[in-house]
């Protein structure tokens, strides 16, 4: 297990919307941050990026439960993240499991995640639900 991403996975769980000027103690200037949905490049832009993802919902949670380092300076984590939005699933809690491959010098300065989008949210949009679980009933 690596100290270095246990580390950065319990400072990053402490992340909220009143403190993201932590990020630039997790990440570097030039980060390249990509998940399923966004690419931002630099810290400025994930500090924005941070900013509205914690201003549209009401509650966000990472358990952090997997820690990889696969070389020097490289390294996966696996969680579960927990969110609620007022507009998907009427509220109620959304949990999504992905992981996320980092590579880092003294920061992270790559951070890829791997998440399931449609369970992320396509899938608790009203008609695009719906039209989703009708497909994944028709191709099992």
């Amino acid at each position: 297990m690596s100290a270095f991403l246990e580390n950065f996975a319990e400072r990053f769980a402490a992340l909220n919307k009143d403190n993201l000027d932590l990020l630039g103690e997790l990440y570097s200037d030039d980060v390249l941050f990509r998940d399923p949905l966004h690419e931002v490049h630099g810290l400025n832009e994930m500090r924005r990026y941070f900013a509205e993802l914690y201003a549209n919902v009401e509650a966000l949670h990472f358990e952090f439960h997997g820690f990889d380092q696969v070389a020097d300076g490289e390294g996966y984590l696996r969680w579960t993240m927990r969110y609620r939005h007022p507009r998907l699933r009427g509220g109620a809690e959304i949990a999504v499991e992905g992981c996320s491959h980092l590579l880092w010098r003294d920061r992270v300065y790559q951070h890829r995640d791997y998440f399931d989008a449609g369970a992320l949210l396509y899938e608790h949009l009203p008609l695009l639900g719906s039209v989703i679980a009708w497909l994944k009933r028709r191709l099992a």
